[in-house]
């Protein structure tokens, strides 16, 4: 069933509705048990302006339904655009709550904050499908992070109180981390986003296989994994094979998405790289012009 392959065991006995509610919302994201999803991250605009590819949202929108994505991020005022979403069969809708200075006080060095945009209810009422929200750690300002940890803490409560899904995208930023993707920071804050109540985790790629399907195993909850900076497309073709390969439940992109040069052709040979099982993957390979080739196709 695809709560169990999400890590959603209902409680035996009385069952709430809200448990259901999850269950029915998370499956329109991941499809069925053993399918990897491909979400499509949009919520750049907020943090770094209209970058290269986020200049037309509604265009952008259009080719990530005709792509097939499986679900699309975005916030809230990104919603105007999205008339995309009104087609069928139409990716989920995953809207982010929060907003973070992280970005800009890395560079500025100065006081960390956070602020929520929207309640859980609000998305609901929006056609949501799911929510995420930020947990930093690493950043030397506690105060900061016990904040995000309450209000991550109070999202998570009000999500099992209506049925909607929460995803937490955890994130090793600041001056107490050296190296941001070494796989004990990422085991220490996706072990954290589950504590707190988190139905899936966004996180980062620890840089190989072998230290990410550890990471994967002991994590209580789905993870899928970010992009990241642009990559050129036989790069990240690269990488989402070690994605697939580590056992996560599937990627969640964006500017690799988004930049590419052709973006529905991106996401069609990303779902074909995801559609393939760990030990068939030898035998896929990156053309020089960043195509997928099939041994044997």
């Amino acid at each position: 069933m695809i709560q169990q392959s999400l890590g959603l065991r209902l409680p035996f006995g009385r069952k709430r509705v809200s448990d259901f509610g999850k269950s029915i919302r998370l499956s329109r994201i991941f499809k069925a048990p053993d399918r990897k999803s491909l979400v499509v991250a949009f919520d750049h605009g907020l943090v770094r302006g209209p970058i290269a590819g986020t200049i037309d949202p509604a265009g952008q929108f259009a080719k990530f339904v005709k792509a097939g994505a499986d679900a699309i991020m975005m916030h809230f005022g990104m919603l105007r655009q999205a008339q995309a979403l009104l087609q069928y069969p139409a990716p989920s809708l995953i809207l982010r709550l929060d907003w973070s200075s992280v970005w800009a006080s890395l560079i500025s060095k100065g006081k960390l904050h956070t602020e929520l945009l929207g309640r859980p209810e609000q998305a609901l009422r929006n056609g949501a499908d799911a929510v995420i929200t930020f947990l930093f750690v690493g950043t030397g300002d506690l105060e900061f992070e016990a904040r995000q940890i309450g209000q991550n803490a109070e999202v998570a409560r009000e999500c099992e109180r209506i049925g909607l899904p929460l995803m937490i995208e955890t994130l090793a930023r600041g001056e107490a981390t050296s190296d941001r993707t070494s796989p004990e920071w990422i085991k220490l804050h996706t072990r954290m986003a589950a504590e707190i109540g988190a139905d899936v985790v966004k996180t980062e790629y620890t840089g190989d296989v072998t230290s990410m399907r550890e990471v994967v195993s002991i994590c209580p909850i789905p993870i899928l994994v970010l992009g990241g900076e642009r990559q050129s497309d036989s790069v990240a073709t690269q990488i989402i094979s070690g994605i697939v390969d580590s056992g996560a439940a599937g990627v969640f992109f964006g500017r690799n998405v988004f930049q590419s040069v052709d973006v529905v052709d991106f996401l069609k040979r990303t779902r074909t790289l995801l559609d393939q099982a760990p030990e068939e993957l030898s035998h896929v390979f990156v053309q020089s012009n960043g195509n997928v080739r099939v041994e044997g196709a």
